[in-house]
């Protein structure tokens, strides 16, 4: 029921665009019927409620030690879920900083401490990815991502596999997509259609 709750979520806070007439162009090229920008989600207590609220559910079972987040749009729910849980909150940068200490993660953390890496959305998966790289590479135990949203490519998920880093989202495409349905954002045709792009993407 979350990712559902999460899905309406979206199309209620307008995070999530729908033209499937008119494909937005990705920056890797990829021609989407679909944009969602959850960075539109850190104004509405709402949203940052139910989210929070979910992903500390989905983390406290993983016994996480520390949280930490991508730069930027982690940062925010791994602040808010750090706090909620009373943990330690650290988080990585896209590139290492070029001046100072020249840090990759920013926070501290000890060797082997396990830490859950929180992201707002994954596409492809591989800045994801490589942000966990760098925690595995400061001698930290990543328990897994966890995302708000996923476009759920079965080429970004074998990229997760491939690098042994587990993957959790609270909801995906489909469900995003027969929830718009249900509330009329979207057509039968257009339904179809959006998911047949979805399983027809390469990433390869």
């Amino acid at each position: 029921m979350i990712a559902q709750n999460i899905a309406s979520l979206l199309l209620k806070e307008k995070a999530v665009f729908l033209r499937p007439e008119e494909p937005f162009t990705w920056t890797s090229g990829i021609k989407s019927p679909v944009y969602c920008d959850n960075r539109l989600l850190i104004s509405s207590v709402e949203a940052r409620n139910l989210i929070i609220k979910a992903m500390v559910d989905v983390i406290k079972p993983m016994k996480a030690q520390v949280i930490a987040g991508t730069a930027t749009a982690g940062i925010p729910w791994a602040a808010w879920v750090a706090h909620e849980m009373n943990l330690p909150l650290i988080y990585v940068r896209s590139s290492v900083k070029e001046h100072g200490r020249q840090n990759a993660i920013e926070g501290t953390a000890s060797p082997r401490q396990s830490v859950v890496l929180l992201e707002d959305l994954v596409s492809t998966g591989k800045s994801s990815i490589a942000a966990a790289q760098k925690l595995q590479e400061a001698d930290l135990n990543v328990l897994g991502v966890l995302s708000i949203f996923t476009y759920g490519f079965s080429d970004a998920q074998e990229f997760f596999d491939k690098a042994k880093v587990p993957f959790i989202s609270l909801s995906n495409f489909d469900t995003l997509a027969q929830v718009a349905f249900e509330q009329k954002f979207l057509d039968a045709g257009a339904l179809q259609k959006v998911l047949e792009w979805r399983k027809a993407v390469s990433l390869n």
